[in-house]
């Protein structure tokens, strides 16, 4: 397999990072041709690191031979490189939140795996974070190796969305390439689309002085086909209603929906007290007239909102947040001790090479 040009690694390792154990998350869907290229600049990335790291690679149901390029790279790999193989393509959350539960590092990097984030970045970013005692140091791709209308001008306007909603300014949401302390991510669960808001769910757990942003780089794609488009806006601007409610309501639901039932109930009270003054006060039949359907209408449609809308809302996110159920399958893993599958680049460990 050729191995794309991009520029070699030229690791930039921080001389005083503090001890800690390092996992690397990469979900994976019908990348067949980048995963031994990303193995290998992952490796080289991390060569000299002083300590412990290890590699997650998840099949997201590929179609290709994806499963098979994982499996062969990771016997190559003295055990550091571990696979998660999903039952069928669950999605990049999903799979994101799959390898986050195999991870067992202090410090959770989670990146894409068609080689346009470069994992060169990874210490510089650990060592920010342990340094200054964040809970996230995300990547901005502030020199982006895309095309424009379709992919730098709606993530453009996403960004400023969802950082004015959310109140987590951020200049690029979408870059996949982000580092975090473990103690924070293991406390969110991640379903739907939510991958791209990572940091709006973190700010739930945390504040958003820990939160940071790092430039990046970016390549551009060599293998494969690039799996956004356009079609994932409206996606996006229905998981930015679904994070807004929930950062601003996630402990008082019935403000956000009592809200809006009772201004619909206001709407239908005020419509058949009118009517009700025609019929009782002017003596004139309504039993023909559209206003008399609005107003119970708007009457049902508040006491539904009120109901059924704050039921659903927290049950579903009660039944996440209780882990008694997962966004994604798993096929058979191989069980592996957690000591055990550490890649540690040490002077001991060369000379024995």
């Amino acid at each position: 397999m050729n191995t794309p040009s991009l520029a070699p690694a030229r690791p930039d390792i921080p001389a005083d990072l503090p001890p800690h154990r390092l996992s690397i998350v990469v979900p994976m869907y019908n990348e067949a041709e980048n995963v031994e290229p990303l193995v290998e600049r992952v490796q080289a990335s991390l060569a000299g690191y002083p300590c412990p790291w290890e590699l997650i690679l998840v099949d997201d149901g590929s179609s290709d031979a994806t499963p098979a390029e994982l499996r062969r790279c990771a016997a190559k790999s003295a055990g550091h490189v571990r696979i998660v193989e999903l039952s069928r393509n669950f999605k990049q959350t999903a799979a994101t939140q799959a390898g986050i539960d195999a991870s067992r590092g202090d410090v959770i990097v989670t990146m894409d795996g068609d080689l346009q984030n470069d994992p060169v970045d990874i210490p510089r970013m650990v060592g920010r974070l342990l340094r200054e005692d964040l809970d996230l140091v995300a990547g901005w791709r502030k020199d982006r190796k895309d095309g424009f209308l379709l992919r730098k001008l709606p993530s453009l306007i996403a960004n400023r969305l969802i950082a004015r909603m959310t109140g987590v300014y951020l200049r690029d949401y979408g870059c996949s390439l982000k580092v975090f302390r473990a103690s924070a991510l293991k406390s969110l669960r991640l379903y739907g689309e939510m991958h791209r808001f990572i940091p709006a769910w973190l700010a739930t757990v945390t504040t958003p002085r820990r939160i940071a942003q790092e430039v990046v780089t970016h390549h551009p794609r060599i293998f494969g086909e690039s799996k956004y488009g356009i079609s994932r806006t409206l996606r996006v601007v229905l998981d930015l209603i679904f994070v807004y409610f929930f950062m601003r309501f996630r402990s008082r639901p019935g403000h956000f929906f009592g809200g809006i039932g009772l201004m619909l109930g206001t709407a239908g009270g005020l419509i058949l007290a009118y009517l009700a003054t025609v019929k009782y006060v002017l003596h004139e039949s309504i039993g023909t007239r559209p206003l008399l359907f609005l107003g119970f209408f708007l009457v049902i449609a508040a006491v539904q909102m009120i109901s059924s809308g704050v039921l659903a809302e927290v049950l579903a996110r009660v039944l996440f947040e209780s882990g008694a159920v997962r966004s994604y399958l798993t096929r058979n893993q191989q069980q592996i001790e957690d000591s055990d599958g550490w890649q540690l680049d040490t002077p001991d460990s060369d000379s024995k090479k």
